[in-house]
């Protein structure tokens, strides 16, 4: 079981990772490139809320602080090495608060405050 519990939070991390990356794409190929950063940081917290929801309701192996720390590192990781080293070959997409820290902050806070809700702790418990 305690391999287990790393791999879902990974799996899942990239599965929102490539959600987001995927609003992106489809945003630029309908889109200006600007409206498409605009779509992929409306889509990047709702995407984690699914993505939570279903962690949280099914696994459930880690408070919300921590999966909003893992899920996010994923998405930074990712970011990092896949899209700016391999893709773009520059880090031009981390000067841009539209393009990845305002998703960045959302992707978190969705989690975050998802996991709160959803496990009755931090802001939302019940006294």
């Amino acid at each position: 079981m305690a391999i287990f519990v790393p791999i879902i939070i990974l799996i899942l991390g990239i599965i929102g990772w490539g959600l987001c990356g995927l609003s992106f794409y489809v945003g630029v190929s309908i889109t200006s490139i600007t409206n498409a950063l605009i779509i992929h940081a409306i889509a990047a917290p709702i995407i984690f809320y699914f993505i939570s929801l279903l962690y949280f309701k099914k696994f459930n192996y880690t408070t919300p602080i921590q999966t909003a720390s893992i899920f996010l590192g994923i998405v930074i990781l990712l970011d990092f090495f896949v899209v700016s080293l391999l893709i773009n070959k520059n880090f031009d997409m981390f000067l841009s608060p539209i393009g990845t820290w305002i998703p960045f902050l959302l992707i978190f806070l969705s989690t975050f405050l998802t996991g709160s809700y959803y496990t009755q702790t931090s802001i939302f418990k019940q006294g």
